[in-house]
């Protein structure tokens, strides 16, 4: 295996995230506490959210519009206006979160992106994802980034094509198997599996255990001696 370019996922693999929406869930849950017990809330969800990710895909803006039907649902359409502000107030919040890196990440990208053609590959709310890149304070160091709706094979094989040598000679890093370690291997490249700890109900998917392109690590601060180990071609 040639492998010349590494793509990172963001959220939750670069900075945190999911850690704001479980905390915002919990404000939601207290709110509607006399018209539904957590668990039932939860699951009412995360059925909203799957019926909506076709209409307004991933990120805070399409979570807060899922929280604000649930909210119609349980209630019988008498939610309280108050209540639906909350929940606005709460998504502005996220929006406005400052960002916090994960361990490793700023040293790890900078040493991989003097040798590789590192690039960011994430998906969600397109002006939510540029203004957590522009704080994050890593975007002069990837060769090119993409926010996409999906994270398919194809769109892999397309990423990859276009900003390096094609999938076969790529690796993907990232804390959701569903998204970024599974499709990327079904297009021919490594995935590295970094977990997060905290998993969105709808990316949570098995380990493909057996592949020879699979890969575990507990943090990014081990991700250059994978790399090293699977073998190298530099960028230039």
């Amino acid at each position: 295996m040639t492998l010349t370019t590494i793509g990172f996922d963001a959220d939750d693999t670069l900075w945190q995230n999911e850690t704001f929406f479980r905390l915002t869930q919990d404000r939601f849950a207290a709110l509607l506490a006399d018209h539904a017990d957590r668990d039932h809330l939860h699951d009412r969800l995360i059925a909203a959210e799957r019926r909506n990710l076709g209409h307004y895909g991933y990120g805070i803006k399409g979570f807060v519009l899922s929280m604000i039907e649930t909210a119609i649902e349980v209630t019988g359409g008498r939610v309280p206006a108050a209540t639906i502000a909350e929940l606005l107030a709460a998504g502005r919040g996220m929006l406005e979160h400052p960002i916090h890196l994960l361990p490793h990440a700023r040293a790890t990208v900078e040493r991989l992106s003097r040798d590789y053609r590192v690039l960011l590959i994430t998906k969600g709310d397109l002006l939510d994802q540029e203004r957590k890149l522009a704080q994050s304070g890593l975007g002069d160091l990837f060769h090119g980034v993409e926010i996409v709706s999906h994270k398919t094979p194809e769109a892999y094989h397309r990423i990859f094509t276009r900003h390096g040598e094609g999938a076969t000679r790529a690796m993907m890093v990232g804390n959701s198997l569903k998204s970024d370690v599974i499709p990327v291997i079904e297009a021919g490249g490594q995935g590295v599996w970094v977990p997060h700890g905290l998993t969105w109900a709808l990316e949570s998917a098995d380990p493909p255990a057996g592949n020879a392109r699979f890969h575990e690590i507990a943090d990014l601060g081990l991700l250059p001696d994978l790399v090293a180990r699977l073998g190298s071609n530099r960028k230039d």
